[in-house]
């Protein structure tokens, strides 16, 4: 009897001790979410910790252990075997034709977000307008699945100004184009981008640039480029990258080289010399990073691709007249044959989208279809741009090249994302797949290059980190299942494992599916202008 009294006593203080420990949820704080027991990387690169993170209205409110003894959640996900990060965000994208879109379905970004992406860069390659707050505006009218940042891009300044002209501003000119770039600063840009390879910005020498990036840099923005040499078309590729650093050293402001790479076989190997360039210019004392796509084809134009600047002078209608011209049809065949040999020949070249009324077999590359047509690969081509012009992926990168660019602590993850190429939907997942599951990155170093780092180099404070305070942008993905599933013949499928993204606290992927939800906000700068 006195051991049956013993047993109850205990089982009663038991009952007590639960009842004193149990918390009471009417005292706890109020919380929309909490992801629970998930393998959390903070961004920082630093080692995982198997903690909660906790979500109130639009912010991270806590991350740690326990936080079910210390907020009462609407909702909790169980993250158990799960990685939770912060939102990916990607510096260089082309995502502006969805993301304006009158479709809902085209401004939910599912391509980004599938892939985890909750911030997208646009003006991106020179290409980006001024008028930065009428495009913020608009797409906080319509709505959109992911927040937008925004680059001032010298293509449309120049334009403005000088129209297509292969020629130097005059000072007034000048000054002009400068007005226009601090317009985009002062409504909100985080930087100057440029595209030095396309017309008309191939048009302009580096002092021109310079008094642009000036004006950016004296507003603490950032210089961002897509160099205007890859390969051998003009100055090289280690001139171009030597330039866009003079750039940034002259105009008093950071530089990022766009998707940098070593393009063509001519210039496969030189990513070592590259490296040596941009480990130079850090030693002494300048912020240059770099972002990267995990895919050995660019995405270009046959246009882009294949015919020499000077002949784009005026856009595709004035290169039909030159074309019209025996004595400069001679001298453009010649030159595109040069443009063919650095993208290692016709077979490199494989058709993914028409543009205009130009009639290509998508999917094919441009070795089968001259072959089809009896045409040789240069008549081909032409054949093309006299109707129109088409999208290509262009096979011309080095394996050894991208390994050893991706290993490099100053490069992050972006994904140039196009129509007609898989990077637009792909890139974040086969980079983990590549670096990580067969490579030897660690999981806390592939998080850093895709989120806060990426925050760093755009000038972002509030994101980026998994961090009280910061903007919840929260990513829950399965290490399993993380993966790409776009490839060049169906460039257009969504990547897998995504459980849960949060934008700004509100959830786009729930259990793995979209929501209608649209909490994406444009991201301006506070320039103090």
């Amino acid at each position: 009897m006195s051991n049956l009294r013993t047993i109850l006593a205990g089982l009663s203080c038991l009952a007590i001790a639960a009842c004193q420990s149990a918390p009471d949820k009417a005292a706890l704080t109020r919380a929309d979410v909490i992801i629970a027991g998930g393998e959390v990387h903070d961004g920082s690169g630093n080692s995982a910790m198997f903690a909660d993170v906790v979500i109130v209205d639009d912010k991270i409110a806590y991350v740690g252990p326990d936080a079910q003894d210390r907020y009462n959640a609407i909702k909790t996900i169980d993250a158990t075997g799960h990685i939770v990060t912060p939102g990916f965000i990607d510096p260089h994208t082309h995502a502006g034709s969805d993301l304006e879109s009158t479709n809902r379905h085209r401004r939910a970004n599912h391509p980004y977000t599938f892939q985890g992406v909750t911030t997208v860069m646009l003006g991106s390659d020179g290409f980006g307008s001024p008028d930065i707050a009428a495009q913020a505006a608009d797409l906080q009218d319509k709505g959109v699945g992911t927040n937008v940042t925004f680059m001032v891009g010298f293509g449309p300044v120049r334009e403005a100004v000088l129209g297509t002209q292969n020629r130097a501003p005059i000072a007034d000119e000048l000054a002009h184009m400068q007005s226009l770039v601090r317009q985009g600063m002062c409504e909100g840009a985080w930087g100057l981008s440029t595209g030095l390879y396309y017309v008309p910005q191939n048009y302009a020498h580096t002092d021109e640039v310079v008094a642009m990036a000036r004006v950016a840099g004296d507003l603490g923005g950032f210089y961002d480029s897509h160099m205007r040499d890859e390969s051998t078309y003009n100055i090289g590729v280690a001139g171009a990258l030597s330039e866009s650093i003079a750039i940034g050293r002259s105009g008093g402001l950071p530089v990022h080289i766009s998707h940098i790479k070593a393009l063509g076989p001519a210039v496969w190997g030189h990513s070592a010399r590259m490296i040596a360039i941009i480990e130079a210019a850090r030693a002494e004392g300048l912020r240059v990073t770099a972002d990267q796509y995990p895919w050995e084809a660019s995405g270009t134009r046959i246009s882009n691709a294949l015919v020499p600047r000077w002949a784009l002078e005026g856009g595709l209608e004035a290169l039909r007249m030159r074309l019209r011209d025996d004595a400069m049809a001679d001298t453009i065949r010649a030159e595109m044959k040069e443009g063919l040999a650095r993208r290692g020949g016709a077979g490199k070249l494989l058709i993914t989208g028409k543009l205009g009324d130009a009639q290509v077999p998508v999917g094919q590359t441009l070795a089968k279809f001259a072959t089809s047509n009896n045409l040789d690969p240069i008549q081909a081509a032409i054949a093309i741009l006299l109707k129109g012009d088409a999208r290509v992926a262009s096979f011309n990168m080095n394996p050894d090249d991208i390994a050893a660019f991706a290993r490099q602590d100053w490069v992050v993850t972006g994904s140039d994302g196009s129509t007609g190429h898989p990077r637009k939907y792909a890139s974040f997942p086969k980079a983990y797949r590549d670096l990580v599951v067969n490579g030897d990155m660690s999981m806390a170093r592939f998080v850093q290059r895709a989120s806060g780092q990426t925050a760093e180099i755009i000038g972002l404070t509030d994101r980026g980190y998994l961090r009280a305070g910061l903007a919840a942008d929260v990513l829950v993905f399965d290490p399993h299942t993380f993966a790409p599933v776009a490839t060049y013949q169906s460039p257009r499928e969504l990547s897998t494992g995504v459980q849960s993204l949060f934008v700004n606290g509100v959830a786009v992927i729930a259990d793995g599916a979209a929501t209608d939800a649209m909490p994406g906000q444009p991201l301006l700068k506070d320039t103090g202008c």
